[in-house]
């Protein structure tokens, strides 16, 4: 087969790893196309679950993982090394994901060496630069440099419009964390023993994960209390919690909610056992953004423990509801949905906006067709 385009993928996280899969075996299945991958490996255990889940084997691996290292640094690194890379591998075009400081470093190191770029999960906005930080700033910014922007719903269309993007630039394609988690869902895998038998007979399960950097601190701990005040009030739930590697972040979790008998702490989870749990249970609170698209896929109301959302097509549909978070509202929303069926039917039954499990095949097309 001759080879007519080479497109390269840039990532570094887990979250960027599952949304990036479709989209690499998408282009390995087409004739005249050729995959290459390059991790920076920004979060490197939880990265390398991802690329052996979906089987990709990067081309290059530049272990940039350093302990409690800040933006800025992965971001110098992974910008000289990733330009470096480009013009070794002189790529048709450079495909970045989402947020991350790896995206921006990709984003700008494509734009340095004259080669396009194409960025998937274009134009996720919250208008607070500081919320989520740093991943709002370095999306914008991709979005100045990016000669394609595929964005997940129309909303993320319109705005990229609005801030002068090309029409013709930004194609709207639904988000390719749809198809991952719907390839996965299809999976069978068991559980670990602490879990599959969770939530137990006449109980219901809440999956919690936190991490962001805006939350740290006060926000993190008034949270966490108030998921403990929804337990406390709640005898039938059972809450999993698996803790970010983050020490910052593990440290506030395991001190609030380590004791409590009806709080199941685990390690960070494979993908396939996260998304069985998912299936598994009743509610999700979140300060995530992609799991706001896969709970919304899989019919599980979401709470938002976050003040904003670059996802505003969720809480318009009625699958997530944004509710911060200060303690006593945590404690209180969770509280109320599980105790009003009307409500929680209408969230657990909204349709989905975030796109319909095709989302890679449309981003391809559209880079065939501009590269023609």
């Amino acid at each position: 087969m001759t080879v007519t385009t080479t497109v390269l993928f840039v990532f570094g996280t887990r979250p960027e790893a599952i949304k990036m899969a479709p989209a690499i075996n998408c282009v390995r299945q087409r004739a005249g196309m050729r995959a290459v991958v390059a991790v920076t490996a920004q979060h490197r255990e939880m990265l390398d679950q991802v690329l052996e889940l979906f089987e990709i084997v990067p081309e290059y691996d530049l272990d940039l993982m350093r302990e409690r290292q800040l933006p800025e640094e992965v971001l110098a690194r992974a910008l000289v090394e990733l330009s470096t890379l480009i013009r070794e591998v002189d790529p048709d075009i450079v495909l970045v994901q989402g947020d991350t400081t790896t995206t921006l470093a990709g984003a700008l190191a494509a734009f340095y060496t004259h080669v396009p770029v194409g960025h998937l999960e274009a134009g996720l906005r919250t208008d607070d630069l500081c919320s989520p930080f740093p991943e709002e700033g370095n999306r914008r910014l991709v979005s100045q440099v990016a000669t394609l922007s595929f964005a997940p719903t129309e909303h993320a269309a319109a705005r990229l419009r609005a801030e002068g993007a090309s029409p013709a630039s930004v194609i709207m394609t639904g988000n390719t964390v749809i198809d991952a988690v719907m390839d996965v869902a299809e999976r069978s895998v068991e559980l670990p023993a602490l879990l599959a038998t969770l939530p137990g007979e006449g109980r219901r399960l809440a999956v919690v994960t936190l991490h962001r950097r805006e939350s740290w601190g006060a926000p993190l701990e008034e949270a966490c209390l108030g998921i403990r005040d929804a337990l406390d009030a709640t005898p039938d739930l059972v809450v999993v919690l698996p803790v970010h590697r983050n020490p910052v972040v593990a440290e506030t979790v395991n001190r609030v909610l380590g004791d409590h008998e009806s709080a199941v702490l685990t390690e960070p989870l494979g993908y396939v056992e996260f998304v069985k749990l998912l299936k598994k249970c009743t509610i999700v609170l979140s300060d995530s953004g992609g799991l706001q698209e896969e709970a919304a896929a899989l019919g599980k109301p979401l709470l938002l423990l976050r003040e904003t959302t670059e996802r505003p097509e969720g809480a318009e549909a009625g699958t997530l509801k944004l509710v911060g978070t200060d303690r006593a509202t945590v404690a209180r929303e969770t509280i109320a949905l599980l105790g009003d069926a009307d409500a929680y039917r209408a969230m657990a039954e909204a349709p989905n906006p975030f796109g319909d499990g095709h989302a890679a095949e449309k981003i391809i097309d559209a880079i065939e067709e501009y590269l023609g």
